[in-house]
């Protein structure tokens, strides 16, 4: 199979009605499509990404009026869930929440939850809403690799496994959209991302349900987003010492070190000290990393709140082998 890199929406649209699978661009990363109503097409993302059947996967609806066609609101939570909806979406934002008939369990790897959301990427809200049905869409790259934030990132994890990716340049974002379930009034969030706890404490008590043993939604697996060379995290970059004719790369934080010369290479996340920019280059900065045969990685710290508890979960995973 070859596999073309194209701006042709139109010749999306018509794969996916197609049943076949195909690389959209999101806000958040690149997300590999099928119709989430079509079992064999979704079956055909677990087959391309070799994703485990256990791993559930996000339903990015068509519009708003999908939401009840695809999940069951509780009554007790309903009203939350609609705040929550109203304010952020579309955009980086997903719900677990009970999962109607409609969907197909190899969507939800068996569960009785569905995870939801709207996408924001103008790209990928016209190529949805044109096939009128929800997609399935994981991020486009092998299970447990690094995420795709360029067109050329799919094409360099998957070329020659799917027909078609579109381009749309690099990601908003950077790092998949957060998860959250919402429980008894309360939000729990099951994974980190651009939208912050501090943000959903707003609106409710939030309960973290980040570091659970049950796979419960997407994004959960304890070794995750990881580079072939082997990682480390580590405070301060100042003060490392590479071993005797170890090649180091350093995903550096502070860019104020006076050690560069120590590493065989480096990125620095943010000159500006700035989350945002940050969480934009982190994974393309660990595949620039990973692509020169270093024998180590060593990526610095980012203070924990707000968007930074987002990267240092990404970064926990990738380093956890």
């Amino acid at each position: 199979m070859k596999t073309v890199i194209s701006t042709d929406r139109v010749a999306a649209v018509e794969l996916l009605r197609k049943g076949h699978v195909v690389a959209l661009p999101t806000e958040t990363v690149y997300g590999l499509a099928a119709n989430a109503l079509n079992a064999i097409a979704v079956a055909k993302i677990f087959e391309v990404k070799e994703r485990p059947r256990f791993d559930p996967l996000i339903v990015h609806l068509p519009n708003r009026e999908w939401l009840e066609k695809i999940a069951e609101l509780p009554a007790s939570d309903r009203q939350l869930i609609l705040k929550l909806a109203d304010k952020f979406w579309p955009g980086p934002f997903t719900m677990v929440l009970p999962k109607g008939d409609i969907v197909p369990d190899i969507v939800t790897a068996g569960l009785r939850t569905v995870a939801v959301r709207l996408s924001a990427h103008r790209a990928f809200t016209e190529i949805v809403a044109e096939l009128g049905e929800p997609l399935a869409a994981p991020s486009a790259n092998r299970f447990g690799r690094i995420s795709p934030t360029t067109a050329q990132h799919v094409l360099d994890e998957l070329d020659g496994r799917i027909p078609l990716i579109i381009d749309a340049g690099a990601t908003e974002h950077g790092i998949e959209s957060t998860i959250v379930a919402v429980r008894d009034g309360r939000i729990a969030v099951l994974r980190r991302g651009p939208i912050t706890e501090e943000q959903l404490s707003q609106f409710a008590e939030i309960s973290s349900a980040v570091a659970t043993a049950k796979i419960s939604s997407p994004g959960q697996f304890p070794s995750h987003y990881a580079p072939r060379t082997p990682m480390r995290l580590i405070d301060k970059a100042e003060g490392f010492v590479p071993q005797k004719d170890q090649r180091v790369g350093l995903l550096a934080w502070d860019g104020a070190f006076r050690n560069a010369q120590a590493f065989a290479a480096f990125r620095n996340l943010s000159d500006r000290g700035d989350l945002r920019e940050a969480a934009a280059n982190l994974f393309r900065y660990l595949r620039e990393l990973d692509a020169l045969s270093l024998d180590l990685i060593v990526a610095e710290r980012v203070p924990s709140q707000g968007l930074g508890a987002a990267i240092m979960d990404r970064l926990e995973r990738a380093s956890n082998r």
